[in-house]
């Protein structure tokens, strides 16, 4: 399988080896022998990575042609404008049966190029709100890792591109070359969970003072406790429907979610930091039992709380 990878200056060097060490290591662990991988630029002139290093030994965007991959690893975080040339380059492959790989702001040329009109795609978590406004056709999954239609795949934030190449060689080759290459790599063949639980989630600001902002101090420090709607509003002195109204003027969002997110943030810093059992967290953050967590949990991150525990506790 021939694989061609898009450079541009500018281009982050962890963005760029992501699929060359994939691809390369099915090479390197004799997995299969027609593997081949290149890396070319608009213009098949050398570019310098962010970091400062030259990258010279790159071909012409006439690597592309014959190429069963096209990789687009990354695009310049500032997002400008795709060049007529490279939306063309990237269209034209995917007519002639070269499949499509938009990793991390990679999903931005190839949302360009029109190959994702109608169908859903992935992003680093940041930008997918730019690539839905930029690209109202494309249905944008803030959360999911990676999007695979079979002929274009887009995938989530730098570390997501490593999933999303090991899923073409799961595809390509099977479940057992992937493990092998994961293996060698020193990282998970398959990643239960999505973006959702990278995202930083900032408690909604507040002036600090005021019956809303007391109440909500309250509530941090009782998380344990069967707090509801009613139970905030009486600490505010305010009837239910009113302090409802005042709390989402205050913080963009009603009690209940706000109260459902302290929860499920707890929870994480817990599972982070401590041996507690699941119930036990589940007691100390109110959710009343370890089924009522689970569920809310992985609604809201996609993964269970033991893998969650797994993968950010530090050993």
């Amino acid at each position: 399988m021939r694989i061609a990878v898009h450079a541009f200056e500018g281009i982050t060097l962890f963005h760029l080896a992501a699929p060359l060490l994939v691809f390369g290591e099915v090479t390197r662990r004799g997995l299969a022998d027609d593997w081949t991988t290149v890396v070319f630029t608009d213009d098949g002139r050398a570019v310098h990575s962010a970091e400062g290093v030259l990258l010279d030994d790159v071909h012409g965007p006439e690597a592309v042609a014959g190429a069963d991959l096209l990789v687009l690893p990354s695009w310049p975080e500032g997002i400008p404008p795709v060049e007529e040339t490279l939306r063309e380059l990237v269209s034209e492959a995917h007519a002639q049966g070269t499949g499509i790989v938009g990793l991390c702001l990679g999903a931005f040329p190839v949302a360009a190029s029109g190959v994702l009109d109608g169908r859903a795609a992935v992003t680093h978590w940041s930008a997918a709100p730019a690539l839905a406004e930029a690209h109202p056709q494309v249905p944008v999954e803030p959360a999911a890792l990676y999007r695979d239609h079979g002929d274009v795949l887009t995938s989530a934030g730098t570390a997501s591109a490593l999933d999303a190449c090991l899923h073409v060689v799961r595809t390509r080759l099977g479940a057992d070359a992937a493990a092998t290459v994961a293996r060698y790599l020193v990282i998970a063949p398959h990643r239960d969970g999505d973006q959702a639980q990278y995202v930083d989630r900032p408690l909604p600001a507040t002036d600090g003072t005021g019956p809303v902002a007391e109440a909500m101090e309250w509530a941090l420090a009782h998380l344990d406790e069967g707090i509801d709607v009613a139970t905030l509003a009486a600490r505010a002195h305010m009837s239910p429907r009113h302090f409802t109204r005042r709390f989402r003027e205050t913080t963009g969002t009603s009690p209940a979610r706000w109260l459902l997110a302290r929860r499920l943030d707890d929870t994480r810093r817990l599972l982070e930091t401590t041996d507690w059992s699941i119930a036990r967290i589940a007691a100390a953050c109110g959710f009343g039992s370890p089924v009522t967590l689970r569920q809310n949990f992985a609604q809201a991150f996609s993964t269970t709380p033991t893998s969650y525990r797994r993968r950010f506790r530090p050993d």
